[in-house]
């Protein structure tokens, strides 16, 4: 069963029938659904997709290289959040979705053998080794919430302000002891930052941190930071169990994300203190967590939709330069980096220090 078979049944040429199936904005809707109804009539399934891939030079899938676990991905309310605005706009472009971990699995490198146009990039170090791998294939590739590579477009949180408006909110409550509870994956257990100004591996915790320490420093303020190794829940709760028991323990605390500013609220009250009256705490993420613990926090704010629609318009502008310049038409233009504004949104967990003594 080929394409002529079904052009004869429909008394249409063979690329009418492929336009049917590959192309259909080039005909009525009435022609297309004719030709398809002939097609599953014939038991006709439509052209190969490799033999397809190979005429178009082009195999209509984009990766998306989440974390080292797919599976912790989906878990993470904030990482499935962008990827499902992400997905339901590259839907209308016709590209698939393969999801790519950071780190090969049991042998396999997806990033090195998938057919693919081009990739997402999404919060992952710089040098996994998928990034490796998709760099040397010289793939169009798009960085979200990390500096991109020379190249390559970039689709960035305003984090620096984010950090910056969270603090200045708790310092017009009064707040004279500040402290950022952030990651740092170079640290083997949590602790209190040697060097407060001293960058980590991920650009996101940096950024962030940087923004709470203008603000405090703006201030006259000395900046403390509070490091756990990672924002998982297993790394986070010993680490603010710590914190809330120091004996310098700040008023407030600025946190790297709502899932630790969570479980500080939950060690606070553990520990027998109240947030937000012995304890001041402010999110980032504007998550489910947000809302969920209480008190609700007050969190800074992003807008996941925006970040996921952003990331696919770089996406299908970047497989549409690689495929002007395969036809050698493409002028020399430098990948856009888009960065998305952030606010914050006031609920429960802040509130004016409570004299001690």
């Amino acid at each position: 069963m080929t394409l002529q078979t079904v052009a004869d049944r429909v008394g249409v040429s063979r690329m009418t029938v492929s336009n049917a199936f590959s192309r259909p904005d080039q005909l009525s809707p009435a022609l297309r659904e004719k030709i398809l109804a002939a097609a599953a009539a014939l038991g006709y399934v439509g052209p190969d997709p490799a033999a397809r891939a190979l005429a178009r030079r082009s195999s209509g899938a984009v990766g998306v290289v989440l974390t080292d676990s797919l599976g912790e991905a989906f878990l993470d309310p904030v990482a499935a959040a962008f990827f499902g605005s992400l997905a339901e706009s590259l839907a209308p472009t016709g590209l698939a979705v393969s999801l790519i971990p950071a780190e090969n699995v049991g042998g396999h490198v997806p990033a090195r053998d998938l057919p693919l146009d081009a990739a997402v990039i999404y919060a992952c170090a710089g040098d996994t080794e998928a990034v490796e791998w998709l760099h040397k294939r010289r793939l169009p590739l798009v960085f979200v919430d990390q500096e991109p590579l020379p190249g390559s477009a970039g689709v960035l949180l305003d984090d620096r302000a984010g950090g910056r408006l969270a603090v200045e909110h708790l310092l017009a409550l009064g707040h004279r002891d500040v402290a950022v509870l952030t990651m740092n994956s170079d640290r083997t257990g949590p602790g209190w930052a040697p060097d407060p100004r001293a960058p980590g591996s991920n650009h996101v915790s940096h950024e962030r941190v940087a923004g709470a320490l203008d603000a405090l420093e703006a201030a006259g303020l000395a900046g403390r930071v509070y490091e756990v190794v990672d924002n998982h829940d297993e790394l986070i709760v010993p680490g603010v169990a710590d914190l809330v028991a120091s004996p310098d323990r700040p008023t407030a605390v600025v946190c790297f994300s709502d899932l630790m500013a969570a479980h500080l609220v939950r060690a606070a009250q553990a520990a027998g203190l109240t947030v937000p009256d012995d304890l001041s705490v402010v999110g980032f993420d504007d998550s489910v967590h947000a809302q969920t613990v209480r008190p609700a926090l007050t969190t800074v704010r992003q807008d996941f939709a925006s970040k996921g629609r952003l990331a696919a318009k770089a996406l299908t502008e970047a497989v549409a330069r690689a495929r002007e310049a395969s036809d050698d038409a493409a002028e020399e233009r430098t990948p856009p980096i888009e960065r998305i504004p952030v606010d914050l949104v006031l609920r429960d967990s802040t509130a004016p220090p409570r004299p001690r003594g």
